[in-house]
């Protein structure tokens, strides 16, 4: 009896079980390939605001200094409140990009390490379970 040959719808179902671990192995790529790309563009959208909060910082503390530099020459050309009142002006103005400069390093640090950690953790379970499985 050990030795008579398989049954045809044993075979079948053995093909059918092979066709549907491959159309399940198939779909979990794609969405973990998925669940990546959303991953990837959230991390990029936040490096690009830092960026341009970076940017921000940049173009205050150029008017920062500019106006520090327009306070010194009204401050040695007369000692009226002109001087004052650029000075109040410039130190708005280095306080925006201050505030700039913070918001923007949080951004970044919520934008870095750049790669989809919870794909890359997804994708690392499913193997395990995988293997798991073929030890069964």
């Amino acid at each position: 009896m050990a030795d008579r040959p398989p049954h045809p719808q044993e075979d079948r179902s053995a093909a059918e079980l092979v066709k549907q671990v491959s159309e399940q192995t198939s779909r979990l790529v794609r969405q973990e390939m998925a669940l990546a790309r959303l991953e990837m563009t959230d991390k990029l959208k936040h490096a690009g605001i830092g960026a341009g909060l970076f940017g921000g910082t940049a173009l205050l503390g150029l008017l920062g200094s500019a106006t520090l530099v327009a306070a010194a020459v009204l401050a040695l050309a007369t000692a009226v409140d002109d001087w004052l009142a650029a000075l109040i002006v410039a130190a708005a103005l280095l306080a925006g990009a201050g505030i700039l400069a913070l918001t923007g390093k949080g951004e970044l640090e919520r934008a870095a390490p750049p790669a989809p950690e919870r794909a890359v953790e997804n994708v690392q379970a499913d193997i395990d379970e995988v293997k798991r499985s073929a030890r069964s």
